[in-house]
């Protein structure tokens, strides 16, 4: 079974940049429509960006023209750019538009002064 391993996180300062990554064995995210989620403490799981098989991509409101979703065949990315405090959250990846695969630990990322 897929398991997906995210990495990248960290402490941030507002306004600095982060560059996520999210691998898997045994499979070619190139296939597959990929999406970023994040969970903020007290709250939902939510999709905040995805990126289809043939490459098209979508993003939450709250993160279009700051983050930019990527992937090439080994992984699937999230540049986050200008960061803000809201932005705090575990982040994972998983696929978009099927059964999601089991969760894995995510990544923290900590937005702050």
């Amino acid at each position: 079974q897929v398991q997906f391993v995210e990495s990248g996180g960290g402490l941030v300062q507002p306004g600095g940049s982060l560059r996520l990554s999210c691998a898997a064995s045994g499979i070619f995210f190139s296939v597959y429509a990929m999406g970023w989620y994040r969970q903020a403490p007290g709250k939902q799981r939510e999709l905040v960006a995805d990126i289809t098989s043939p490459g098209g991509t979508n993003y939450a409101d709250s993160v279009k023209g700051r983050f930019t979703i990527s992937r090439d065949y080994a992984g699937v990315y999230l540049q986050m750019n200008t960061l803000k405090p809201e932005d705090t959250a575990v982040y994972y990846c998983n696929y978009r538009g099927r059964t999601p695969a089991p969760w894995g630990q995510g990544t923290q990322v900590t937005v702050s002064s």
